[in-house]
Formats: structure tokens, C-alpha cells, sequence
């Protein structure tokens, strides 16, 4: 390499992308649940970072309040060396310091987008690599209330059956917000009846559980059926350290935390505190590709294992670099609607659907430059709500 890539500008652009079936009652369901005749949006922002050079990082970006953050700190890239992404990664850090620092992700992966591009090679070849294909697991939509859908225990063992038949290796289940404990309780044995000693079987109620008591009832049940892990499951969001110790004290089914808590230092401090026994990450969430590999690396050092939060391009890579991460989460997975967390946005034949996995439950990692996808550009202009450049 020659000339040294230095940033020129940024586009930031916004898109609201309808999904048809998608009901967002937040009384109803912690997140996206199947609701027909119903029309629901999914929204992202799109970044792209040009350089004085003809090479640029692309990324399609669904965390949530990342405009604004990335507004505050972008001005700091202009006119840098597009490859410094340690030297953006921590001076973000103090930029965002009285923020949740979640715009960090987006930047950081669009910056390895470049690198990968520049340098003709996979994000995961430049990581170090490890492997290129991982086991999935069906990870469902929120409950419903709709014929068909995923409406009682037993329309999530239905659902838990289907997927092992399609190859699946693990399936997880996403509940209901409002909660009813013995439903809760019924559910995990439906499910655990159904397959349970065929996959993986797990449970992420969201933090919706109001008491400790109600927790410990649901995780006994897990503990009857065999799961693989007990996600997220107290009102805390998360977030205690002590309540999550104590919970795992009285537990056989392995906790999995970290999903609301941001970076290295927020993950090994929960570690030290011995409040999970998995540990969870994203790389929109934890400052990118950057900040997982950090994660995965502290990880390594506690004999722990590192599993992604939700399904896209980045969380592939970093998976294909990882060697102690067991799971790919695909979802959000439903027996009547598509999944609402990736829509129609590549060209480049790029899916985390239900059916993307091969016979044996297994995805790839893509093997084209950088993020190795392509975006479909004109589907997306269809949907714009607002831009703007920086630089």
C-alpha cells in the first residue's frame, strides 16, 4: 500500500423500511411479534466512509440512538488514516463517555469494511481467522397472539420441532412481556418435551421477570429440562451484578449475560463478580469488531466463552475469528414472516432467514472483501427518510 487512506467525508443516511405482519405493542411483547394484516418498520442507517483514495467502508446499521452519537464524535475522523481504528476506538470511548457509546459500533465495522477492501481480503482473514463456517440456532421471535403464530407452549414446541427438522442445532425462545410465570414455566417444558436431548435448547425473556422469585421459578424449570443457557431474564435489564451472582449460585442451567453492558471493562467486571457463566456481545453494541475481539480475547483469559448477540455480516466474521463462541444466533425466526432483523437489503445473495442454514445447521462466513456484501442501494433509496455528509 502506497498512499495512506485518509478520510474524506462520511455519509450518514437514514431508512424506515416496512415489514409487512409486524405488530410492536410494547404491552404486549418486548419486541417485534408476528400481528397479519399489520404493517411494521424496520429502521437503519446507512454509513459510508469515503476516503482520498477510490476505496470506501460500507454499513447497514440497525442500533438503536447511533445518529446522534456518531454526529458527535465523526468530525474527529476526518482527514485521519482510515486504518487507525484502535486510535478511533479509544478516543470515541472519551468522547462518549457520558453516553451508552453504542455509536462506536457502526463506525468501527464500516471502518473494517475499508481495511478489508484495501488490503483484498475478509475482515476474518485480517482477524486471524480460525474458521469459516459455525452451527446455528433458531432464535424466535416475541410471543403472539395470532392463529398460527407463536401463541402458546405449544405453538413453541411446534416451532422448536420444525427447526430441528430443518437442521437447526439449537433453538431459543423469545417470550412474552406480559408475563404469566406458569406460562413461562409451561412453555420451557413444552419445548423441552418436544426436543429437548436433540438441540440446544435456551430461553431469553427480555428482563421481564418482576421478582427474584418468579426468576428462580422459571430457571428451575430450565434446570428440569436440561437448557443450554438462562438469558437476560430479570427487570434489572441486566444489569446487577450481585442479584445475577446469587442467581447462579441457586441454578444448574448456565446464566448468559452482558447484552446491556457495554464494553471490555463493563464485561470483565462481571466476570470478577462471577455473574454469568456465558458471556454475550455485539459488535453494533460493544464498539464494533474492535471492541468483540476485545471481548473475546478478556474472554479467553477466564476460560469463557464469548456468544453473539443476533444475526448479520459482522457477527460472522467475528465468529470466524473466534475460537471460544459456540453459536450463531439466527433471528428473529417465526413460522409465518421473515425475519424482520434482516430485510431484503443485499444484492450479493447474503440471508439470515430461516432456511439459510445448510443440512447440518451450519452458515458461512462470507469470503469477498471487507464485510464481503453487497448492498442493494436502489431498494434502500425507496425507504429514505434523511442524511447527511460530515466532512
Amino acid at each position: 500500500m502506497n498512499n495512506i487512506p485518509l478520510i474524506r467525508n462520511i455519509e450518514l443516511t437514514r431508512y424506515d423500511i416496512p415489514v409487512a405482519d409486524v405488530g410492536k405493542d410494547l404491552s404486549w411483547a418486548m419486541g417485534a411479534f408476528y400481528e397479519p394484516g399489520t404493517t411494521g418498520s424496520r429502521q437503519l442507517l446507512g454509513i459510508r466512509i469515503n476516503t482520498n483514495s477510490d476505496v470506501s467502508g460500507e454499513y447497514m446499521s440497525s442500533a438503536p440512538g447511533t445518529f446522534e452519537q456518531i454526529q458527535s464524535f465523526a468530525p474527529f475522523l476526518i482527514g485521519k488514516n482510515a486504518t487507525n481504528r484502535e486510535l478511533f476506538y479509544n478516543q470515541a470511548k472519551i468522547l462518549l463517555r457520558k453516553q451508552d457509546r453504542m455509536g462506536i459500533g457502526p463506525i468501527d465495522i464500516a471502518l473494517w469494511d475499508l481495511a478489508g477492501k484495501l488490503y483484498e481480503a475478509p475482515i476474518y482473514q485480517l482477524l486471524g481467522g480460525h474458521r469459516e463456517k459455525f452451527p446455528a440456532y433458531a432464535s424466535t421471535y416475541h410471543a403472539d397472539r395470532s392463529k398460527g403464530g407463536l401463541n402458546s407452549p405449544d405453538a413453541y414446541a411446534d416451532f422448536a420441532q420444525q427447526c430441528l427438522e430443518l437442521g437447526y442445532q439449537g433453538f431459543k425462545i423469545h417470550s412474552w412481556a406480559e408475563v404469566d410465570i406458569q406460562r413461562e414455566i409451561d412453555t420451557v417444558h413444552a419445548v423441552g418435551n418436544m426436543v429437548g436431548g436433540q438441540m440446544a435448547l435456551m430461553i431469553d425473556p427480555c428482563c421481564v421477570y418482576d421478582t427474584f422469585a418468579d426468576t428462580l421459578a422459571v430457571g428451575r424449570a430450565c434446570d428440569e429440562q436440561d437448557f443450554y443457557w438462562y438469558e437476560d431474564p430479570m427487570r434489572d435489564g441486566g444489569t446487577s451484578l450481585y442479584a445475577h451472582k446469587q442467581l447462579k449460585k441457586m441454578l444448574k442451567t448456565p446464566l448468559l449475560q452482558g447484552e446491556h453492558l457495554h464494553l471490555v471493562e463493563a464485561h470483565t467486571d462481571m466476570a470478577i463478580a462471577e455473574a454469568t457463566d456465558f458471556w454475550r456481545a455485539d459488535p453494533e453494541y460493544d464498539g464494533g469488531i474492535t471492541g468483540v475481539m476485545k471481548i473475546a480475547h478478556a474472554a479467553e483469559g477466564f476460560g469463557m466463552d464469548v456468544e453473539l448477540h443476533i444475526a448479520g455480516p459482522a457477527q460472522r466474521h467475528c465468529m470466524a475469528a473466534m475460537r471460544n463462541s459456540n453459536f450463531y444466533e439466527m433471528g428473529l425466526l417465526h413460522p409465518k414472516i421473515s425475519n424482520l432483523v434482516q430485510p431484503p437489503i443485499y444484492l450479493c445473495g447474503y440471508t439470515d432467514q430461516l432456511e439459510s442454514i445448510d443440512s447440518n445447521g451450519y452458515v458461512e462466513v462470507p469470503k469477498g472483501p471487507g464485510l464481503g456484501v453487497e448492498y442493494n442501494w436502489s431498494y434502500l433509496e425507496k425507504y429514505k427518510l434523511d442524511g447527511l455528509v460530515i466532512g
